[in-house]
């Protein structure tokens, strides 16, 4: 099919998961030429290499059938014993014969396009049913094409077999002088040496069918851009999906984010700009770490919670900047504003204290970060 159904052309090669696709489907390159050619050729290497040994199993079996005891002709038991015996010997005379063509059937399609077992290809397709359909088929372009291709094949085939003919023609008329086990013997020799000249032929059409196969393949997989592109989209997912994707994620992480809110020991202000959570716990951490963090109504959301839950707010425009940029979720502060933080939560907790009636009211420390990062180079 050269165009596809929005009529776009199809010019670009396959990608792998279209060839993947079509794998499962039990769409792969196929020769028949190479898959007779082969068959043909392992055949009769095994008749020239195993001929003589079947003979001589084939012989014993018939001079044994022919020579049965009295015993055996009344015996139906007998004779089916017997008889199950010489289709067991017949049949192991011929078997490397016949592996060795089964084992040519197997090896061939896989040399062109590997193992492939598409449980798909085994249904059952009512469309083919179709006699317009069938019709169409016959007399497509395709179909003339290959009777042309199979027309040049017999006519390869027959010229072939009509030289080894005339070449064979004596010893083949000497067999009927010979003894029977010799003519049989010799018969598998004219046979082997058939077979080889036919498969030789045969070698050199599937030489030239082969690489149209493959073509064939290859042009019958083409895609369109559009086919590519629905393809991608179909792979990494359409751009609405991945947004509405993405926007899950973020939600999900506010989520959690505010959920930490409530556990923090203070949040930082600017005030309405920006809001930093911090907690820190010196069994764990080696310095405050930055659990929740936003601006504007992300920020605003923050000091609710923080309200609700009774978490200090501290207002320190500079530093609740500093720390919105500086600092990820769940990562410790930098070293550069350990100086300005410290004095944070140092009046927090004395302003805990103070609520218990344990202190005198601190008095809230001025947040220089500037000053502080300098106390925090010198130290």
């Amino acid at each position: 099919m050269a165009e596809h159904e929005s009529g776009q052309e199809r010019t670009e090669s396959a990608t792998q998961k279209r060839i993947d696709d079509a794998r499962r489907q039990g769409q792969v390159p196929r020769s028949r030429d190479l898959n007779s050619a082969a068959v043909t050729l392992l055949s009769a290497a095994a008749i020239s290499v195993f001929g003589y040994r079947a003979i001589d199993q084939l012989s014993l079996m018939m001079r044994g059938g022919l020579s049965l005891h009295f015993s055996s002709n009344i015996d139906p038991a007998q004779m089916f014993s017997t008889l199950g015996g010489a289709a067991v010997t017949a049949f192991m005379a011929i078997l490397p014969i016949l592996a060795a063509g089964f084992l040519a059937a197997i090896l061939a399609p896989m040399s062109l396009s590997g193992w492939n077992f598409s449980t798909e290809a085994l249904m059952p397709q009512f469309s083919r049913l179709d006699p317009m359909a069938g019709f169409g088929r016959m007399f497509s372009i395709t179909s003339w094409i290959e009777l042309a291709k199979s027309m040049l094949k017999f006519a390869l085939v027959a010229i072939v077999a009509v030289m080894m003919l005339k070449k064979d023609a004596q010893a083949m008329m000497a067999l009927s002088q010979q003894s029977l086990l010799v003519a049989m013997k010799h018969s598998a020799s004219l046979c082997s040496s058939a077979l080889l000249t036919l498969a030789s032929s045969m070698l050199i059409i599937a030489g030239i069918d082969v690489p149209i196969q493959l073509w064939q393949h290859a042009k019958q997989l083409k895609m369109s851009r559009q086919e590519i592109k629905e393809e991608h989209k179909e792979s990494e997912g359409s751009p609405e999906v991945k947004g509405k994707i993405r926007k899950m994620q973020q939600d999900a992480a506010k989520r959690r984010m505010m959920e930490q809110v409530p556990k923090a020991d203070v949040v930082i202000t600017n005030p309405t700009h920006f809001a930093v959570a911090l907690r820190y716990d010196d069994n764990r951490n080696r310095a405050p770490i930055v659990v929740a963090k936003g601006t504007d109504l992300i920020a605003a959301r923050i000091r609710e919670i923080a309200a609700e839950h009774k978490v200090p707010l501290f207002e320190a425009p500079p530093l609740a900047r500093m720390l919105y940029r500086s600092v990820d979720l769940n990562q410790e502060i930098p070293s550069t504003l350990y100086a300005a933080v410290a004095q944070v939560l140092t009046y927090i907790y004395q302003l805990r204290a103070f609520n218990k009636g344990l202190v005198n009211m601190p008095q809230r420390p001025v947040i220089d970060v500037e000053e502080s990062d300098s106390m925090g180079a010198k130290r």
